[in-house]
């Protein structure tokens, strides 16, 4: 069976519009009267700054947040002392909201529109703490209108994290916490204002270890077999398969270990290697060809290796039926306007940018409606995708032309830049879910799109096979 991808428009409006025009902005304002509330949790979040798997405050403040709504905490999930399951249960469908908290490392940052580190280990260089509470936002305002409209359903927040490299949402599916959600709703900081079909690269992540013998680098060098050698041999074989890969695959790597005095022989190196592509079956080849690479390299150093897998995702699996829907959501919601105080900000980090006029109307307004990205970063919101029907947003939270990543970032996100930007997504996600639990026609639609693409063949396998959560891999 064919699925169209095009929804008849009175259908569309009847299904966002089935709340009234009025309830609709109350909801909104709602929202806003608590935005000083949200933007408090997401400063404190953004001040610990915890990475993948140590994000022991942040959760443990998303959790309080929640259960004082009236929310059930489920914790630890997956074996993942930093995920949790937080539900509201009215019976009737089921929509998770993701939501993310985690750090990264060496990207600390005062919000300030210069480089100015905050002396921390790690930076919300990704805006994960909006992220996690916008979502518990949009949580907790859902599970209100359930309450006062008297519709059946049930929302979950799914409390997500190490997201960057750790891949906890690939355990989450693996135990089949999604198994029973009818949809899952996410967004993500940005630069702009979109809700276009996503895409993400798949993603297949390892630390090789090479195990040498140590010796005196100049009295005995004989009598040493370099681990970092290993580690430099391996990296230049790859580095020479660049050329016999696709063009549009990616491979990263940063020496992690390599030795600690250079007149020691070092007998321990480790390398952390990334390898991403639009089709997971290239990755896996590309990750096979990097571990014969690895094997090669420590056969002609005379070293042993191992390696451990730290990450894996799919790519993403868009799902049209629900996207359309939240396009709509955000255009009702709208961008934001900066004050003049925020564009004298963002003039600063602009001119750190390269960019000497900042285009202020990419915050204000709504990218138009694609049904294609072109995927570049990965995500384990990816292994969801392939769970459940999902659907997602992006929002300005960032200066245009700010890339993820960067203190720029980092900075933006520590101040009212961030938390307007951040309140556009919660309104944007919690009119899309009451779109949803309004019409349940649509989630009949978005889940036979989701089987369609998906494929009646389709068998899940975690990318990184069956391996216990990484809660190291940031230590």
């Amino acid at each position: 069976m064919k699925i169209s991808n095009t929804i008849p428009l009175t259908f569309l409006l009847c299904t966002i519009l089935c709340f009234s025009q009025k309830r609709t902005d109350q909801i909104l304002s709602d929202l806003d009267n608590k935005s000083e509330f949200y933007g408090n949790i997401a400063q404190t979040i953004w001040g610990y700054a915890e990475m993948g798997y140590q994000e022991e405050k942040s959760v443990a403040l998303l959790q309080k947040t929640l259960k004082d709504e009236g929310f059930s905490i489920k914790a630890g999930i997956a074996g993942i002392p930093t995920a949790f399951v937080a539900e509201y249960n009215n019976g009737g469908p089921v929509i998770g909201i993701l939501g993310e908290y985690d750090a990264l490392p060496g990207l600390s940052q005062q919000a300030v529109p210069e480089k100015k580190p905050a002396g921390k280990a790690a930076g919300h260089a990704c805006g994960h703490h909006l992220f996690g509470t916008a979502s518990a936002a949009t949580a907790i305002a859902v599970k209100n209108w359930l309450k006062k409209s008297k519709v059946r359903g049930t929302v979950r927040f799914y409390g997500c994290p190490a997201e960057e490299g750790g891949s906890g949402k690939v355990y989450m599916v693996r135990e089949g916490v999604f198994d029973d959600v009818d949809a899952v709703i996410h967004w993500h900081p940005s630069s702009a204002n979109a809700a276009n079909a996503g895409a993400a690269l798949a993603n297949k992540s390892a630390k090789f270890r090479f195990h040498g013998v140590s010796a005196h680098a100049a009295a005995a060098p004989e009598k040493g077999r370099s681990a970092l050698d290993a580690v430099e041999a391996m990296n230049y074989m790859v580095n020479m398969m660049r050329e016999h890969i696709p063009s549009d695959a990616r491979i990263h790597y940063v020496i992690t270990n390599g030795g600690k005095a250079p007149n020691v022989v070092p007998d321990l190196a480790e390398v952390y290697y990334y390898a991403r592509h639009m089709k997971r079956e290239v990755v896996t080849d590309i990750f096979d060809r990097m571990v014969k690479a690895a094997e090669g390299a420590a056969l002609g150093t005379g070293t042993t290796m191992d390696y451990e897998m730290i990450g894996g995702t799919h790519e993403l699996l868009p799902n049209l039926t629900l996207q359309k829907i939240m396009y709509d959501n955000l255009v009702t919601v709208g961008g934001i306007d900066y004050t003049e105080t925020e564009k004298a900000f963002a003039d600063k980090i602009g001119k750190t940018l390269g960019v000497e006029n900042v285009n202020y109307e990419t915050a204000k307004n709504v990218m138009p409606y694609q049904e294609q990205g072109s995927p570049m970063g990965s995500t384990d919101v990816g292994d969801v995708s392939f769970a459940v029907p999902t659907v997602g947003l992006g929002t300005a939270t960032w200066v245009p032309g700010t890339p993820a990543h960067s203190w720029q970032a980092v900075a933006a996100g520590g101040m009212s830049i961030g938390k307007k930007g951040m309140m556009v997504a919660a309104k944007t996600m919690t009119l899309t879910a009451i779109s949803l639990f309004s019409a349940p026609d649509i989630l009949d639609k978005a889940k036979a799109e989701f089987l369609e693409k998906r494929g009646p063949d389709f068998k899940y396998v975690p990318m990184l096979g069956d391996r216990a959560p990484a809660l190291d891999y940031r230590k």
